[in-house]
């Protein structure tokens, strides 16, 4: 994703709060080796997993652990892939319409285009999780 060169006073007011960090995404070579490393070591509990991806749970946050893929500029210990955050309220077209609103380019994830992805004003990957 492209970050945009609008600064903050080229930015619309969304009306979006945010109330926690759900998740960060670390990328990593072997998600069962790792997985094993931040059960046992550091404490944390398998919330759940698939296809690769295995949450771990760290108190009320999660930890995501993602298979990397080569090409994807994996580089080991260096690699946070994105932010995600709670919010309060809202639904998929709400939350993504108010983010556009605000002159935001949103996107989704391959195989999951109702994931929010946008980028902060120096490129980081932050992704809005919609509330069940």
């Amino acid at each position: 994703m492209m970050a945009t060169s609008l600064g903050t006073s080229g930015l619309g007011t969304s009306g979006l709060t945010t109330t926690g960090i759900d998740h960060v995404v670390l990328h990593v070579r072997d998600p069962e080796a790792s997985k094993a490393f931040y059960t046992r070591v550091l404490g944390m509990e398998v919330d759940h997993e698939y296809g690769g991806h295995v949450f771990l749970r760290c108190g009320r946050q999660l930890v995501g652990l993602f298979q990397a893929r080569d090409g994807d500029g994996f580089r080991p210990g260096h690699d946070v892939n994105h932010l995600a955050l709670n919010v309060e309220a809202g639904s998929y077209e709400d939350l993504r319409g108010r983010l556009e609103a605000a002159g935001i380019t949103v996107s989704g994830r391959p195989g999951d285009e109702r994931c929010i992805y946008f980028d902060d004003p120096d490129g980081h990957m932050l992704q809005i999780v919609v509330p069940d």
